[in-house]
């Protein structure tokens, strides 16, 4: 995916992309600091990010940008944005406006799964 982008090249030289361009990225409630979803953003779709205010990112599934909520209503307005320690994962704060998930659930993470662990102070299941 070589698309041209006007990201700031300072910005461009700290990220850590994955084979196909891309880093993860994070993103929370800027109220409650909930985990929404993860999606995924190359140069382009951060650039746009940063300079709009409105959480664009790059869809796998269909090899193209999209603006979270063009479609839905959905909408994400961009509070902040961070890199992480090892530039491969960014953190998008936003001001969530309707569900964040395509299933129409709050969050994309409201599938638990069973966790069986022993405490550490104690040894007990729990």
């Amino acid at each position: 995916m070589a698309v041209k982008t006007s990201l700031d090249p300072d910005i461009a030289a700290r990220l850590k992309r994955t084979s196909d361009g891309l880093v993860a990225a994070i993103v929370r409630e800027h109220g409650s600091g909930d985990v929404l979803m993860l999606a995924w953003m190359d140069d382009e779709a951060l650039h746009r990010t940063l300079t709009t205010g409105r959480a664009t990112y790059w869809s796998r599934s269909r090899e193209e940008y999209w603006v979270k909520g063009a479609t839905s209503g959905h909408h994400q307005y961009v509070k902040s944005v961070a890199l992480d320690c090892d530039g491969d994962a960014l953190l998008v704060t936003v001001e969530q406006v309707g569900a964040a998930c395509h299933t129409g659930a709050a969050n994309c993470f409201f599938d638990e799964l069973p966790v069986t662990s022993e405490s550490p102070t104690t040894g007990e299941q729990g």
